[in-house]
Order: structure tokens, then C-alpha cells, then sequence
């Protein structure tokens, strides 16, 4: 009888270890089948999340690569225009002096235009005295880019610039760390912006 009871207790036991051996693997088969899908939705995210960032990051370097092109132009624009400006003052200035100083040329000037002027419509200045006009101006600005001209001031920002005669033309000439400087206090508050 103890052989009997023995015996059926090793079959409930195998059984019962059987069972829980089954039970377990399930388990184990359950847990690596939502571990591959857990896997996976991560993998997932991690792919989206690198794509918004690649394409976020496009779209920033696109950005501050349309910006630096349209403040170079900018650049580019506010110089030619302070090199006219500092031209066309100092000629001009220099040029009003001068007729300011011949008594006799002011004086037939302003009678001229006191001639012509009826008070219904302003002086007109001939085309020849235009072209005289033109021709004397030209002159001037060659005389100033012939003897060399700085600019150390652009659009209110400092800068050093330099306009030298150069074999028959004309060498704007400049430090790069006049350069560089310059650059930064103009692009700088556009890139933060672009950037953050």
C-alpha cells in the first residue's frame, strides 16, 4: 500500500510539475511576446522621434541658411550704400563750399533761376548744365576715390573699411576682424531668433 500511495503521489506530483512547467512556459512565451511587441512600439518611436528631429534640424539649417543669405545681402547692400552716401557727402559738401565762395558764380546762378522761376513751377536745369553738373560730380568722386577713403561707420555700427586706388580701379580692403565683428552685431540677433 505505501508502494501504491507512493506511486500516486509521484503521478500527482509529475502531473502537478508538468502542469506548472506548462503554465510557466506559457508564461515565459507571453512575456517574450509583449516584451518583441514593447520592443518594437519603442523602436517605433525612437524612428519618429529621429525623423521630427532630422526634419526639424533641416528646417532650422534651412532657415538660418536663407537668413544668413538675406543679411549678407542686406550687408552687402548697407555697405554700397554707405560708400555712396560718404562719396556723395563729401563731394557734395565740398562742391557747395566752392560755389559758395565765387561770389560772382553764386550770384549768376541765383539769377538764373530767379529768371526762370515764375512761382508756378520749379527752375529747370538744363540738360548741358546737367551734364556739366554730372561731369563736375564724377570728377570730384574720383578725386575722393583717387586720394583713398575710410568708412568706419555703417548703419550705425562700427566698421573699418578702406577704398584705395588699384591699377586703374578701385580695392575695398578690410581687416578680418573688422569684418568678423562687424558680421556678428548684425547677424547675431537674427540667428538667436532663427535658432531659438
Amino acid at each position: 500500500m505505501n508502494s501504491k500511495i507512493q506511486e500516486l503521489t509521484d503521478i500527482i506530483y509529475n502531473e502537478g510539475v508538468a502542469k506548472g512547467q506548462a503554465q510557466a512556459n506559457k508564461i515565459v512565451e507571453q512575456a517574450q511576446t509583449q516584451a518583441e511587441s514593447i520592443l518594437a512600439d519603442a523602436n517605433r518611436k525612437a524612428a519618429g522621434i529621429v525623423a521630427d528631429a532630422e526634419q526639424s534640424a533641416k528646417a532650422n539649417a534651412d532657415n538660418v541658411s536663407r537668413e544668413l543669405k538675406l543679411q549678407s545681402q542686406q550687408v552687402l547692400g548697407a555697405l554700397k550704400s554707405e560708400i555712396a552716401t560718404v562719396i556723395t557727402d563729401r563731394i557734395v559738401s565740398e562742391a557747395v563750399k566752392g560755389f559758395c565762395a565765387d561770389q560772382d558764380v553764386f550770384n549768376s546762378f541765383i539769377l538764373e533761376i530767379a529768371r526762370q522761376w515764375n512761382g508756378a513751377q520749379a527752375p529747370v536745369i538744363a540738360t548741358a548744365q546737367a551734364e556739366k553738373l554730372r561731369a563736375y560730380f564724377m570728377a570730384k568722386a574720383k578725386e575722393l576715390l583717387d586720394a583713398g577713403l575710410e568708412i568706419r561707420q555703417i548703419g550705425g555700427r562700427q566698421a573699418f573699411f578702406s577704398i584705395q586706388p588699384a591699377d586703374g580701379s578701385y580695392k575695398l580692403d578690410f581687416g578680418q576682424q573688422e569684418l568678423e565683428s562687424w558680421l556678428k552685431s548684425i547677424l547675431r540677433d537674427q540667428l538667436v531668433e532663427v535658432l531659438f
